[in-house]
């Protein structure tokens, strides 16, 4: 007498298609539909503006489609000058995004704090979110943000994804203590 085996559909599956196949066929389709959460502060907003214009059409790259709410996005565009006080809401817009979820800093300031270099200021965005893509200028032109998107959309071609992935930005500790002037210039 002979041991039968039997298989399941999942297990047919399973041997039918490996898990890179699948894995190029869901990035494939997650690097054409990108929602995006514009999170714009500044002036940079106008070069948002002309990205989504007919002359460049960020459509023609699948990233046409802005959502207003974090829940429905997966690529957060940070475009413009991040105070400190902003800080806790864009820690929280990000937090309340879908996984798998991309950030692209948008201009000078949102990539390095730009010229302000003061205390209201806060000196990049990836001291408060881990971020993908920097698009430099000041402003960047369109043409540089449509290079930025092919360069997310490329990072996400090549990413494995797993069902319980959670992606966690450095905890930052925000000043709560007042210091005075001459403690701020000399650290203490």
């Amino acid at each position: 007498m002979g041991v039968e085996l039997t298989t399941t559909r999942l297990e047919d599956a399973a041997k039918w298609a490996k898990q890179s196949t699948l894995e190029r066929a869901s990035n494939w389709g997650r690097k054409f539909s990108l929602f995006t959460y514009p999170f714009v502060t500044a002036c940079c907003g106008m070069e948002f503006m002309s990205v989504a214009a007919p002359k460049y059409d960020i459509a023609r790259f699948g990233a046409e489609f802005p959502r207003f709410t974090p829940r429905q996005a997966d690529l957060l565009m940070i475009v413009g000058t991040i105070n400190v006080k902003q800080s806790p809401v864009l820690k929280r817009v990000y937090d309340q995004m879908t996984e798998p979820k991309w950030v692209m800093a948008f201009g000078v300031c949102a990539s390095s704090g730009g010229f302000y270099d003061n205390y209201a200021t806060l000196q990049g965005a990836d001291r408060v979110i881990p971020v993908d893509v920097y698009v430099p200028g000041c402003p960047p032109r369109p043409e540089q943000v449509l290079d930025g998107l092919k360069i997310l959309q490329d990072k996400i071609q090549t990413q494995f994804h797993r069902a319980a992935t959670l992606e966690r930005a450095p905890d930052v500790q925000l000043e709560t203590k007042k210091r005075s002037f001459l403690g701020k210039l000399l650290g203490k």
